[in-house]
């Protein structure tokens, strides 16, 4: 029930109608019983910097980014975490004594999925995990999303991480914005798309972070079909779309033998580490926020 009481939190982005996070933290919250609601507020660019002196106004308590805003939002916080440093992007805005604090929690969100997979048996022991050390990663795009990645495939310390994209000035930025980095990036590469051919045949773990494929889309896929016949049987292919689910991408590469992954639990992930945050709780109800979010998908 929201009451004269309730406390706002939201998320921001255009176009916003699209995003499943309210479904997501309004159930956790009502599991919760906690006096709180999550709106989407959907805002223009041009529109950013008076929506975050309007949610100051209101007293929001906190909110996620998506897409246009997550690196244009930098200039307008009072705080930056290490992590949204490094990445160059914040998702989770939360405002404290010194005003609008801004973190990352894509990084892991993209990460908790993988960290739970084993490899395919035989060769492999029951209970084995990935050498990471040892896998080559290839990222398609290189905007906001792809710096979350790249950052998580740090983490992981994958041996070689390429990103690929469509122009070369905004690959070149991309990697130099690397150099000062807190997260050393010495063995990331990037690539423009008449290389993707042949990094697909090395790839251990092929990301995309594009929007290609997404709702109302789900048609369309980042890779062509002579392409992705040249995916190793056994990769894996992580798709940071959530919606349609499977997307087209993830359907070609898994008929090609590929571990499959879409971006419902990343999205589940980096929204759960955010409402942490948000309602300074050392946990919430993970479960809660999957089973909505497959429910508003029609996947339970």
């Amino acid at each position: 029930m929201i009451k004269g009481t309730t406390k706002l939190l939201g998320v921001i982005g255009y176009p916003i109608a699209h995003s499943l996070s309210p479904a997501m933290h309004n159930a956790a919250i009502s599991h919760l019983g906690v006096d709180f609601v999550y709106l989407a507020f959907p805002v223009k660019a041009e529109d950013l910097k008076t929506a975050i002196a309007g949610f100051s106004a209101i007293e929001l308590r906190g909110f996620s980014i998506t897409i246009p805003h997550k690196q244009a939002i930098l200039p307008l916080l009072a705080e930056i975490s290490p992590i949204a440093r490094a990445i160059g992007a914040v998702n989770t805005v939360y405002m404290t004594d010194k005003g609008w604090c801004g973190t990352n929690t894509d990084a892991e969100g993209f990460l908790a999925p993988l960290q739970t997979l084993t490899p395919p048996t035989p060769p492999y022991q029951g209970g084995a995990k990935f050498d990471w050390t040892q896998k080559v990663a290839v990222i398609l795009g290189n905007g906001g999303a792809a710096r979350a990645v790249v950052a998580g495939c740090l983490q992981l310390g994958c041996a070689q991480i390429h990103v690929v994209g469509r122009s070369e000035k905004k690959l070149t930025e991309f990697r130099e914005s690397w150099v000062n980095s807190p997260l050393p990036a010495e063995n990331l590469q990037v690539h423009t798309w008449d290389n993707l051919s042949t990094l697909i045949s090395q790839a251990d773990l092929l990301v995309n972070t594009t929007p290609v494929g997404m709702y109302p889309h789900g048609e369309k896929s980042v890779v062509d079909a002579r392409t992705i016949d040249r995916i190793s049987p056994g990769a894996i292919a992580y798709d940071l779309i959530y919606n349609p689910s499977p997307t087209q991408f993830l359907k070609d590469a898994r008929a090609r033998g590929t571990i499959a992954i879409d971006g419902l639990e990343m999205l589940v992930q980096q929204g759960a580490a955010a409402l942490k945050i948000w309602l300074d709780r050392e946990s919430v109800p993970v479960d809660i926020m999957r089973q909505a979010l497959r429910q508003h998908l029609g996947l339970e």
